[in-house]
């Protein structure tokens, strides 16, 4: 995966990624318990719309207060950006030791509240060095995005919402797959899967792209009525969203999103009229790629540094061959769970494990594995093997 953000526009996606008034102060403080160097104290405040929201903003504050010296000022390093804003965005996970010192209501009905948490700079190294050995194995991913965008009814040929999810990760770096030698099957195959909402047809098509990652969804913005504005007649537009983005090489659910009614009008008589529509999912599309890209950076780093389930596809075993596997699997340390199919001899194993691929790649390759199977393709979250011999 090469560098999914970009030093410019890191200042840009931290905002974006946090949407809420974070990080107002911090200070820290040491901490006589801890480890010489380890461990230290921080005080951050946080505001945000709810009290959960200017907890979590506390939190990032705190962690990012907590690493600054020693974490956090490394921007020489290649994907310094992701490795950032990834660890950042779990603050919750890594910082689990804090207090609220007090709370209050801030000026427009947000909250603000003052936290001391405990920071371990060990954890936050660990946790860096772990991204950053993924992101050198991997590189940056490539993200297919198409979503169904409909103005009563009817199919829009450009999608707004689609536009401005390609242009925010694109300004953060990461790949998108884009016009060009792509373009007619993108304005048919895939237009066609992102319509009837086929989200086999639009794996497959993502494989074909080489897309780590595919974004679709629908947009729906349907006529509402006039409002009178001041004397000036408006046509409003009532707007529905539901997006999802997945990992390609398995299908599985990396985030969702989804955004109550919200509505957008234009000047007009009549009660149909598209661009009181299109301002409908222009104001939905703000606060909708904002969440899922925190959604999507969040669960994407949790996935690739704590694992989470895995896919091992082995070609050419038998039932005892694939039961003695997963025996074998199962009794792995860090592996929670195995489970096991086989159909017309390729043994399919679902793995929840507390490691990566590439991690449980490198054991697959050591011990009595090697003699049972060569691993000839890995990707994210995906291992394909074959028999030895096979």
């Amino acid at each position: 995966m090469n560098q999914i953000l970009t030093k410019r526009s890191m200042l840009a996606a931290l905002v974006a990624l946090f949407s809420v008034s974070a990080f107002a102060a911090a200070s820290i403080l040491p901490d006589q318990k801890a480890p010489p160097g380890d461990v230290v104290v921080v005080e951050a405040e946080g505001e945000g719309l709810s009290k959960d929201e200017a907890v979590k903003a506390a939190l990032r504050s705190a962690l990012e207060q907590g690493g600054r010296n020693e974490i956090f000022s490394e921007t020489h390093v290649q994907n310094y950006e992701l490795l950032r804003d990834t660890i950042i965005s779990r603050a919750q996970g890594i910082v689990t030791d804090f207090t609220v010192v007090s709370e209050q209501r801030g000026v427009g009905g947000t909250y603000k509240v003052r936290i001391k948490a405990r920071v371990s700079k060990r954890a936050l190294a660990q946790t860096w060095g772990e991204l950053q050995n993924v992101l050198n194995q991997i590189g940056r991913p490539k993200i297919l995005v198409s979503i169904a965008e409909r103005i009563d009814g009817r199919l829009e040929e450009q999608s707004i919402l689609e536009t401005k999810i390609e242009e925010r990760l694109l300004q953060s770096g990461f790949d998108v797959v884009a016009a060009g030698a792509a373009a007619a099957l993108r304005d048919t195959e895939v237009r066609i899967a992102t319509a009837g909402q086929n989200t086999s047809k639009l794996q497959a098509l993502a494989k074909d792209f080489d897309a780590h990652i595919f974004i679709t969804g629908t947009v729906n913005a349907d006529h509402a009525g006039i409002e009178d504005l001041y004397g000036v007649p408006a046509a409003f537009y009532n707007c529905d969203v539901q997006i999802r983005a997945y990992y390609t090489d398995t299908a599985k659910l990396l985030a969702s999103k989804g955004i109550p009614v919200t509505r957008g009008g234009a000047r007009g008589r009549s009660d149909f009229s598209p661009q009181a529509g299109k301002m409908a999912i222009v104001n939905v599309s703000g606060p909708l790629v904002d969440g899922l890209y925190e959604q999507i950076l969040r669960q994407w780093a949790t996935a690739i540094s704590a694992g989470g389930e895995l896919v091992l596809e082995v070609e050419g075993l038998n039932y005892k061959s694939g039961s003695r596997i997963k025996s074998m699997l199962a009794k792995m340390e860090g592996v929670e769970h195995v489970g096991f199919k086989l159909t017309r001899g390729v043994g399919t194993y679902h793995i929840n494990a507390k490691m990566g691929a590439e991690i449980l790649a490198e054991r697959l390759s050591t011990g009595e594995f090697v003699n049972l199977f060569d691993i000839v393709d890995l990707k994210l979250n995906r291992i394909q093997g074959k028999v030895v011999g096979g």
